[in-house]
């Protein structure tokens, strides 16, 4: 069973996202929080899984929070919610620890797909966000991140970063590609390894900065 913290300043989208989180037999709502500071205490009390994490809230935002809480206990998942035209936000989350960003109009099973991906330790990102990600990267001077030219790589290792440009989870890389998951997780290891990124965002950056996936 995955645990989960809702934190956001409107009920109405708190009591939304409960009803959908308990829709889904493998997943438990632990605890509400109606900003960063209630989310930082609930999440030291109940011990989430994951946090679903509004950005732009009263008293404490949600990026503070974030860091507040990942500081605390590394281990946790945050998945942040943002709004559509709340770009300002996107890097300063993935910067506080966010393991991906949703935008608030994501559909259902979307959101539950992107849940259970942070439980497993993946980045979920929805299409709309990760390619305004990649576009203000690529249009950004100074942007952090791995360089453009590719290191040697194996021809399944670039069709893994493929993929992941496309922003595809693992199962959906096994299940293109015809092998397991585990192996894919061993591929994308071995990317990180050889070119030196962080996450899977910084591959998906690279993915685009190398050519392989067009904007």
């Amino acid at each position: 069973m995955i645990s989960v913290l809702v934190v956001d300043d409107q009920e109405l989208v708190r009591s939304g996202l409960r009803m959908l989180c308990e829709s889904a037999p493998d997943i438990e709502i632990v605890g509400e929080a109606r900003n960063g500071s209630e989310a930082v205490r609930l999440a030291a009390d109940v011990l989430p899984d994951v946090v679903l994490m509004d950005l732009r809230m009263p008293v404490m935002d949600g990026i503070s929070a974030t860091r507040t809480i990942l500081a605390a206990r590394p281990a946790a998942k945050v998945l942040a919610l943002t709004t559509f035209d709340d770009d300002d936000h996107l890097y300063p989350a993935l910067a506080a620890g966010a393991c991906g960003l949703l935008t608030k109009d994501s559909s259902p099973a979307e959101l539950l797909t992107a849940i259970r991906r942070a439980a497993l330790g993946e980045n979920p990102f929805s299409t709309a966000v990760l390619r305004r990600v990649m576009d203000r990267a690529l249009a950004a001077d100074g942007i952090p991140g791995p360089t453009a030219v590719l290191p040697p790589l194996t021809d399944r290792e670039r069709d893994v970063l493929v993929h992941l440009g496309h922003g595809l989870s693992n199962a959906d890389i096994a299940e293109q590609l015809s092998v397991s998951v585990t192996t894919v997780k061993t591929h994308i290891a071995a990317v990180m390894d050889k070119t030196g990124s962080r996450s899977r965002v910084h591959l998906a950056l690279l993915a685009v900065r190398a050519g392989l996936v067009s904007t």
